[in-house]
């Protein structure tokens, strides 16, 4: 394993001493799809879907199945935009998020488009979201995607997510599923591994510090904040709520899933948090056969 992760194996067994953290890490993911009642009801899509491939479901999202398929450019169902193809795990954050229909919601960091269109789902396209990314090639993935799957409550806009942090108390919910290292999609793509540094760590660490400031900001009172990230180091996760607790008055709340997870981390590197992050959720790679990943419920009181 050393061999293989180098300086990467050398950080996460401190955090994961399991063969199980590594062996899952190497191994290729699940393929998982979400089924969009945006385009057809439920319960026709699926007794489609069932006539060709096994569907598993996720346990923690009602749209969400395991399936036995890895190419979708000869799927019907895809190109109508009635599938989308999304890991299990990234599923998570819309739930935790929990939209309501004619609420106005921000989505800071929302390309490719995946957890957008979940979100307009939710609010069964009533209400509307500004999904933003800062990136041109990614916004016209993103606007590509909207309209293929028929998201018509979203404002799509093309900015560093920070600038939103001069609408002061303004958004119902945001989602900032962050940039960060991607550890957790080695097992997609083992490029993540090849391209992982410390330098990497702390440049992300300092640019979601910066965004998660700015989105609570955005925030109304009562609203919510739900923070993700597809890595596992401290640095990019209980270390940025930890940062968010000290500088503001935002609160935790204890997310419940029908899922496996692993304890938050209090302490790593020398340093500490604050133990309101042992309501965060940390999933590392062999909890429930996905990729890695982290979410934290803020609310702004």
């Amino acid at each position: 394993m050393r061999e293989m992760f180098g300086e990467l194996y050398e950080r996460y067994s401190v955090l994961d001493d399991s063969d199980e953290f590594w062996e899952y890490l190497k191994k290729p993911l699940r393929q998982s799809i979400r089924i969009n009642t945006l385009k057809a009801p439920f319960e026709s899509i699926k007794e489609r879907l069932e006539e060709e491939y096994i569907l598993e479901p996720i346990p923690w999202v009602r749209e969400g199945f395991f399936i036995n398929k890895s190419e979708f450019s000869d799927v019907l169902e895809h190109a109508l935009g009635l599938i989308f193809p999304q890991e299990a795990s990234s599923m998570i954050p819309p739930v935790v998020l929990n939209p309501k229909p004619g609420e106005l919601v921000l989505d800071m960091a929302a390309a490719p488009g995946a957890k957008t269109t979940q979100i307009a789902q939710y609010m069964r396209n009533e209400g509307c979201i500004v999904a933003n990314d800062m990136k041109k090639f990614r916004v016209n993935i993103l606007i590509a995607n909207l309209n293929r799957f028929g998201v018509l409550n979203a404002r799509v806009t093309q900015k560093d997510g920070a600038y939103f942090g001069r609408f002061r108390e303004t958004f119902d919910r945001i989602l900032l599923d962050a940039p960060c290292t991607s550890v957790g999609m080695i097992r997609k793509n083992f490029k993540f591994a090849k391209g992982w540094s410390m330098d990497r760590v702390y440049m992300y660490s300092k640019i979601q510090k910066k965004l998660i400031i700015a989105a609570y900001k955005a925030l109304k009172p009562g609203g919510i904040l739900v923070y993700s990230t597809c890595t596992v180091d401290p640095f990019e996760n209980e270390e940025v709520v930890d940062y968010l607790l000290r500088k503001t008055d935002a609160k935790l709340e204890k997310i419940k899933l029908p899922l496996k997870s692993s304890p938050p981390v209090l302490e790593f590197d020398s340093h500490e948090y604050s133990k309101e992050v042992k309501k965060c959720l940390r999933l590392h790679p062999q909890d429930n056969d996905t990729e890695a990943f982290f979410v934290a419920k803020i609310r702004k009181p």
